[in-house]
């Protein structure tokens, strides 16, 4: 290894102790974590290598770093940003079409939906008919609509109980969110779409997760229909790099 290389390793390694220590001490959202003196002595690292390991961790969502003498690394609480961000950078340079992103969605969320009649708190599935009837609330105000369409997908992921799921759909609809595709529901598929998701939401009510599964593929396909017939030329666009 070169010596060039040598300091961004042990500081990948000093972030990775920082992490479990972390989580040994049973640290917080909003603690403050030690100050760089203590933290220099206990890693036996130099004050670059602890720096460029807390900005790495910041870059991931795991700290923020505050100025000033009440300041310095507190903890926060990583979410899909991070992931986003590299899976959209990968699938940059990989030349990846958004229409890959639809297709992934296509396969993840029936299996989510299934998951989510097995998982899913009878308080969170009454939650989703909370949603539903915002849908139908906002069915003609189509920028309304679409937050509510996306929490409900939203919630179905989290009610699967699978973390990974859940952690990769959200990153899935934030590079979407990137994207200017600007997909436009005309009023007969925005009544499509309540329909089915109150069919899918009583699936998972009646603990059904093949209906659930079914129902929710329909969905997705058809999305993934109307967005290629619709959107076809955005969809072919490459994905491309946002932060």
């Amino acid at each position: 290894m070169t010596a060039a290389g040598r300091p961004k390793k042990t500081a990948l390694l000093v972030a990775q102790r920082i992490v479990e220590d972390i989580n040994a001490r049973g640290n917080h959202v909003g603690d403050r974590l030690p100050p760089e003196k203590v933290m220099l002595e206990d890693y036996d690292v130099g004050r670059g290598t602890l720096r460029e390991s807390l900005r790495f961790l910041e870059l991931q969502g795991v700290l923020t770093l505050k100025p000033g003498p009440s300041g310095g690394p507190i903890v926060q609480q990583p979410d899909s940003t991070a992931l986003a961000n590299s899976l959209s950078l990968l699938l940059q340079f990989q030349k990846a079409p958004f229409k890959t992103v639809i297709e992934t969605r296509v396969a993840l969320e029936p299996a989510m939906a299934r998951q989510a009649a097995e998982r899913m708190s009878e308080e969170d599935v009454q939650r989703l008919f909370g949603i539903i009837d915002l849908e139908r609330r906002h069915e003609n105000d189509h920028a309304a609509f679409l937050e509510q369409t996306r929490r409900f997908h939203t919630a179905i992921a989290h009610g699967s109980g699978n973390v990974i799921f859940a952690s990769l759909f959200v990153a899935l609809f934030d590079i979407l969110d990137g994207a200017a595709v600007g997909v436009q529901y005309p009023a007969r598929q925005r009544k499509l779409t309540i329909d089915i998701q109150s069919a899918i939401a009583t699936a998972i009510l009646e603990r059904d997760g093949a209906r659930a599964e079914e129902l929710m593929g329909t969905h997705m396909r058809a999305l993934e229909s109307y967005t290629k017939k619709h959107y076809a030329e955005a969809l072919s666009a490459p994905v491309t790099w946002r932060t």
